[in-house]
């Protein structure tokens, strides 16, 4: 309660007298205390004195805390901005001593003037012995930090609760102390034994929790990779599209985080592992990727996505050569722009423009080639040494090369550009590493209740199928609502196709499809076993929906429900 007091019969009320008693030290503390704050003094204890045969304290004496002078220091000549003096040698004092008769303390000494003038009541909630952080208000800072609150707005927020910072009891600094301090007692055994100490704990809460660390010739930590059940089950389940990239950094002198992400049947984010690495050589990456399949039995993902790191693509080919490596194709667009300069152009006209058609348009290996020397000569940038670097991995961004790679409409790292995004907007870089373990917690828990949100919408909202079409029906009773739309989208561009038959026999008829405002013309074979159906723009290889072309082919085979 905040109460500004100011009747004379308030300050009589708790004006110390000789004699008067109080049943605990603490009792006297805080009635001499009361009186400071009326009347505008801060309080320390000078002594104490204790009975060495019973170990009680025998005595006290309470100081206003501008008592006696600092002591001299000899840095102060060499200080450019030394300490300001505080004391004044004030007399003021109360003194209070053990009564063995009535075993209670009683005041024998009180002096009441001060040599020095008082604070004016609007900064009493100033003075030191007037601060304090009750029990409630750290439990309520110690949950606002962990949901993420920053110091500041934690602050602001109990200060507004109180009815005003004077009516707080303890200013911002000491707020930002008291985390500080609560954080140091944590890493009481050390930043890697306090790690050590945390991961144990997770793992003796839930067994299937899976962590590892790596440790150097000195027996320090090094790498640390972890995976929590629910990562387990979602890389079992949606594991075989996968971005992993490096770029977060936990702290301004910490490790990098590496996050293995990748998409559910909402589109969503899931994680499906994450790793702080000491450095980003070849070693750590195989150590980190040999670490991650020990965790989910084994299973390689068909296709992972990351940047242009060459210690990242030497560990992926020796760890998981069954994996299908992609480029990032906003990090060689950077990469471009970087080493081309003024050449690039962005799509105006420039090499930036002809990269696009390199990822996007040209789908055989021949006419790739050939445009490529093409576009050297054009832009006269054979002189490049990026280009040649890029070339030399052109399977692992150019489109002949991975029409046929699973991507989940992927051609980025966006999905872990995403999650970061998240880590940025939650996460500070002035936290403790068991800090930034907590946010962390914080990030995936929100990450699956976005998942229960979509779960929770897939059941309570039905499907916009518009038209009452049979294949759409057939569509919506089991795809997810996100995933639906996607294939609608992919159903009303085949309404506008026009499809002429090619070849035919007993079991299997080709098409050639033309979708509307498309420039190329698709070929669709329609096989009645099974029946099967593919087109060689090749989308339900690379993102599992089948795609206009396919769906016009089915139309003319009179085929109502998806094969």
């Amino acid at each position: 309660m905040c109460e500004a007091v100011s009747s004379s019969l308030t300050i009589l009320d708790y004006k110390p007298q000789m004699g008067l008693e109080f049943d605990s030290l603490d009792a006297a503390k805080d009635f001499y205390n009361e009186f400071g704050r009326i009347t505008g003094f801060s309080l320390r204890i000078e002594y104490t004195n204790t009975c060495k045969k019973t170990g009680r304290i025998i005595s006290r004496r309470f100081v206003c805390s501008k008592e006696g002078f600092r002591r001299e220091d000899k840095r102060d000549d060499k200080t450019k901005n030394s300490r300001q003096e505080t004391r004044t040698g004030c007399k003021a004092r109360m003194s209070v001593s053990f009564n063995k008769n009535r075993q209670n303390y009683v005041v024998i000494d009180f002096v009441e003037d001060h040599n020095h003038p008082l604070h004016i009541p609007q900064c009493v909630h100033l003075l030191p012995s007037q601060r304090k952080i009750a029990k409630a208000q750290a439990i309520e800072a110690d949950l606002a930090e962990a949901s993420g609150i920053r110091w500041r707005s934690t602050f602001e927020l109990a200060s507004r609760q109180a009815g005003g910072r004077e009516c707080l009891g303890f200013t911002r600094q000491d707020l930002k102390n008291y985390l500080r301090t609560k954080c140091q007692k944590e890493l009481k055994f050390g930043e890697a034994g306090s790690l050590l100490a945390y991961f144990a704990d997770k793992s003796m809460k839930d067994s299937s929790f899976h962590f590892t660390m790596q440790l150097d010739v000195g027996e320090q930590i090094t790498n640390i990779f972890w995976a929590d059940p629910k990562m387990i089950i979602d890389y079992s389940l949606f594991g075989d599209f996968m971005s992993f990239d490096t770029t977060y950094r936990t702290h301004k002198d910490y490790w990098p985080l590496a996050v293995f992400v990748g998409f559910n049947n909402y589109r969503k984010t899931v994680i499906f592992g994450a790793a702080l690495l000491y450095d980003e050589t070849i070693a750590s990456f195989e150590w980190l990727f040999k670490s991650f399949l020990d965790a989910m039995p084994g299973k390689q993902p068909k296709t992972i996505f990351t940047d242009q790191d060459p210690a990242m693509a030497k560990a992926i080919s020796t760890v998981l050569p069954d994996t299908f490596h992609r480029i990032c194709t906003w990090h060689m667009r950077q990469n471009a722009i970087k080493h081309l300069g003024s050449k690039y152009r962005g799509d105006d006209g420039g090499i930036g423009a002809e990269l696009t058609k390199f990822i996007y348009n040209y789908k055989d290996e021949e006419s790739f080639s050939s445009v490529w020397e093409d576009i050297l000569d054009k832009f006269d940038v054979c002189d490049s040494s990026w280009l040649p670097t890029i070339y030399r991995v052109r399977e692992k961004w150019g489109k002949p090369y991975v029409m046929e790679v699973w991507s989940a409409w992927a051609d980025t790292t966006q999905v872990s550009e995403s999650f970061n995004g998240k880590l940025r907007t939650f996460l500070q870089l002035d936290l403790g590493i068991l800090y930034f373990f907590k946010h962390f917690e914080r990030i995936i828990d929100d990450i699956t209740h976005i998942e229960f949100d979509c779960e929770y919408a897939s059941r309570q909202k039905l499907p916009k199928i518009g038209l009452p079409v049979p294949l759409l029906i057939n569509a919506g009773d089991f795809y997810t609502n996100p995933i639906f739309e996607i294939f609608k989208e992919q159903f009303l561009k085949s309404l506008s196709a026009f499809a002429w038959k090619r070849d035919e026999n007993n079991l299997s008829h080709d098409y050639m499809v033309k979708v509307l405002d498309e420039p190329k013309v698709r070929e669709v074979k329609v096989n009645l076993q099974g029946p099967m159906v593919s087109c060689t723009c090749q989308l339900f290889e690379s993102c599992g929906i089948l795609c206009a072309h396919a769906l016009k082919g089915l139309d003319m085979m009179n085929i109502k429900d998806i094969p």
